[in-house]
């Protein structure tokens, strides 16, 4: 959607970062990779210890309160406000920021309700900022190769696909704050932990015809699920499964995508779809070289695609290139997360799109 805001020229680009937690580390250390062309200017929390640790860390202004933040936000030039809050909170933020004028960048997942991911899509288009959805496991070096083998054919037709998350989270992350395990705020196995595996399927199979799942809240004291299970079948015939656990005895195990396809057969796994584990096609292609140098070590199942995110929000701010997950690209999964709770709510099949 067109911008009413002019391009950033002649200066960094100025983020806001709202949300000082787990995840914000890595939204510090992008911005700080790309130091040359963007600053971090402003950080907010309610929790002052957070708060103070990511000033003296940044140099950024503290800000007890975004409404506080955003009343600064001439006198501090910001031009994007990045949400690491609770999921159940980006919403009201994200609304909050496009109306004082300011471009947004939400984690996953962009809200844990249909209508409030279409409220914030609205919102910013509304008041001419954009709005980009985290999307970093899709500049995973070997998610790029395996979308290049998708989009070049090599597989031909794909017959059948899974994806796999067999992680732990004991009891003591969903206790280390209120809002972890609830559907208010955060959402369970699928949204919150899997959400970007959620991701692949569109992006890398294509669009989902229909979806049926299974939750269950089998070991953790907390309101939404710790497991889950679905069956999809995509609209070019394909068929497959998601299988998330939170459960993994005794820790983080897989994450993981395969494609089965009548030409071809790719596996990309380790723990955080980091490691090329098969690949074998019917005729060789100049990529097949590059599968050696795709695969990496990780000790996060975050990934280290953060940085590769903020270099095109950046470039596209500044009026350089296009956004590669902007808020219609994050509605798609959010789309196939609310089928999946809908199926397994009311034990039958969802069929996409959702009606609205």
């Amino acid at each position: 959607m067109p911008t009413s805001r002019p391009p950033v020229q002649g200066r960094k680009v100025r983020f806001a970062l709202i949300g000082c937690g787990r995840i914000a580390q890595n939204h510090i250390e992008a911005v700080r990779r790309h130091a040359d062309r963007a600053e971090l200017v402003a950080a907010c929390d309610i929790d002052a210890a957070a708060l103070a640790e990511a000033v003296a860390k940044t140099g950024a202004r503290g800000f007890s309160s975004l409404t506080a933040l955003l009343a600064a936000k001439d006198e501090l030039a910001i031009d994007c406000v990045v949400l690491t809050t609770p999921s159940g909170l980006h919403p009201r933020q994200a609304i909050e920021a496009a109306a004082a004028g300011l471009h947004v960048m939400t984690e996953k997942p962009m809200a844990t309700r249909w209508q409030d991911g279409l409220a914030m899509v609205k919102a910013c288009d509304d008041a001419g900022v954009r709005l980009f959805v985290v999307k970093q496991n899709r500049r995973n070096s070997t998610l790029q190769l395996l979308k290049r083998a998708v989009a070049e054919g090599r597989f031909g037709r794909l017959y059948n696909v899974a994806v796999n998350v067999f992680w732990t989270r004991p009891q003591a992350y969903y206790d280390s704050a209120d809002w972890r395990g609830t559907w208010e705020f955060d959402g369970g196995a699928f949204m919150n932990q899997a959400s970007h595996y959620i991701d692949l399927l569109d992006w890398i199979v294509g669009p989902v015809e229909s979806v049926m799942a299974y939750t269950g809240t089998l070991a953790r004291n907390i309101e939404v699920e710790d497991s889950g299970v679905a069956a999809l079948k995509w609209r070019s015939g394909a068929m497959g499964t998601v299988n998330v656990s939170m459960l993994t005895y005794p820790k983080n195990l897989e994450g993981s995508i395969t494609l089965l396809g009548e030409r071809g057969t790719a596996r990309i796994g380790g723990l955080a779809v980091n490691e090329i584990k098969e690949w074998q096609f019917d005729a060789p292609h100049d990529m097949d070289a590059q599968v050696a140098d795709a695969s990496y070590q990780t000790t996060s199942v975050y990934g280290f695609g953060h940085p590769a995110y903020y270099d095109n929000v950046i470039n596209t701010l500044r009026g350089e290139a296009q956004a590669e997950t902007d808020g219609r690209e994050g509605l798609k999964s959010l789309e196939l997360l609310i089928a999946m709770y809908m199926s397994a709510r009311d034990g039958k099949r969802i069929n996409l799109p959702l009606h609205y």
